[in-house]
């Protein structure tokens, strides 16, 4: 556990040090809002409708920030063949350097999602619903990134291929994410999509750090 926390500290201070910490997913939130009149018009009821597509989006976009950095950092200066020279647990480093990774995106976005969703005219009475649907569902997309960024830890410019695998798995989360919101604003029950959200989450944090881990080893191999 102290090697855990260690990899998480460790992740969170360079974030910071890079910029890529949590101001930077909200910029993107501030960024979306500011231009979504200007591409739809101004109608409130329209954008209404959009809100929480363009907040998922908005959180899948902030995910993808820094995937493609998430083990290369650790491949480049040599991190990733001292940790596996150690003999500890591969799977645990990067269940670590996901969570650090939620912490400065998923998190921050979530916590904030009530405030910007009150700018996009969203729904009063979806607004927990809309954040708390990120708050559980942000980290199914960071684990499926973590996935991806294994498989392309080897490429110098696998950010776009990195994106192409992880976007098409991601969009069972995003589907059942605005489903919540939408079904909230509605004033229909919500909790269906809400808990396969959660176990859509569960299942990504039972087989993505495994897999990931493997993906990692056939590279180094």
């Amino acid at each position: 556990m102290s090697a855990f926390s260690a990899v998480i500290e460790r992740d969170l201070r360079l974030a910071r040090r890079a910029g890529a910490g949590a101001s930077l997913g909200l910029m993107f939130f501030l960024v979306l809002i500011a231009i979504v009149p200007f591409a739809i018009g101004a109608d409130q009821k329209l954008i209404s409708r959009l809100a929480p597509a363009l907040l998922w989006i908005a959180a899948l976009l902030a995910t993808l920030l820094g995937l493609d950095r998430l083990f290369q950092a650790d491949e480049e200066d040599g991190a990733l063949d001292q940790f596996l020279l150690s003999g500890g647990s591969l799977t645990m480093l990067v269940l670590a350097k996901a969570l650090a990774h939620w912490l400065v995106t998923g998190l921050p976005l979530s916590l904030a999602a009530p405030v910007l969703g009150l700018m996009l005219a969203i729904e009063p009475q979806a607004m927990l619903p809309l954040a708390l649907s990120l708050l559980v569902g942000t980290p199914a997309l960071t684990l499926i990134g973590l996935v991806g960024a294994a498989l392309t830890v080897s490429l110098n410019r696998g950010g776009l291929l990195l994106s192409l695998l992880v976007v098409p798995t991601a969009i069972p989360t995003l589907i059942f994410g605005v489903g919540v919101a939408k079904a909230a604003a509605e004033g229909r029950d919500f909790a269906m999509p809400l808990t396969v959200l959660c176990g859509t989450t569960l299942f990504a944090l039972a087989i993505s750090p495994v897999a990931a881990a493997l993906a990692l080893r056939q590279a180094r191999g």
